[in-house]
């Protein structure tokens, strides 16, 4: 069950205060705000980038956590650089 974290962790422009870690399972879960159902996308390094209805990141699930942080100091992260670009209706017309 996610709780709120005692020290939010900031990855990239995002900001998780939630999270829980599966000690077996070594995962770690964190979100921004309380879950809430996402859609999910792999990472390059194999975690999982969740995506809520409005295509923002709302959660990551970091896997192996414990492991590759006692092994290497870090866990990296990539992370789409997203920009909004707003279409009109006449943009489109000549498609």
């Amino acid at each position: 069950m996610s709780a709120p974290l005692e020290k939010p962790i900031r990855i990239g422009e995002w900001t998780f205060d939630h999270g829980s870690y599966d000690r077996d399972a070594d995962v770690l879960y964190l979100s921004v705000g309380e879950p809430r159902p996402a859609i999910g996308e792999e990472t390059p390094e194999g975690h999982i980038l969740r995506y809520d209805e409005d295509g923002e990141i709302c959660g990551i699930t970091l896997i192996d956590a414990g492991r590759i942080f006692r092994t290497e100091g870090e866990i990296d992260v990539t992370v789409p650089h997203r920009e909004r670009v707003e279409l009109r209706d006449s943009d489109l017309q000549p498609a």
